[in-house]
């Protein structure tokens, strides 16, 4: 096992973990996975699946960080565009 492979997928920020599941979810939804996982169970969804809601998450944060560097504010909330925001 690698040196610090025991920290997992935590927020860095503890609070912001109930922002980024609600942010996981809208993703989810858009996505049109939204009835597969209404009741929170993610076993049956491939892992390919799994990553496209990862891989939107990741592309929405990065959109909107270069944003804030751009416009030269700072701190924000997740979430690209409609829908649902959640804050960090």
């Amino acid at each position: 096992m690698a040196r610090g492979s025991d920290r997992g997928n935590r927020a860095l920020v503890p609070s912001a973990s109930r922002a980024l599941d609600q942010f996981k979810y809208e993703i989810a939804n858009e996505l049109g996975l939204g009835p597969q996982i209404a009741d929170g169970d993610w076993g049956d969804i491939p892992s390919r699946l799994n990553g496209k809601v990862g891989g939107q998450m990741v592309r929405r944060m990065i959109e909107l960080a270069e944003r804030q560097m751009a416009s030269g504010t700072g701190g924000g909330s997740i979430g690209g565009g409609g829908g649902t925001s959640g804050s960090f």
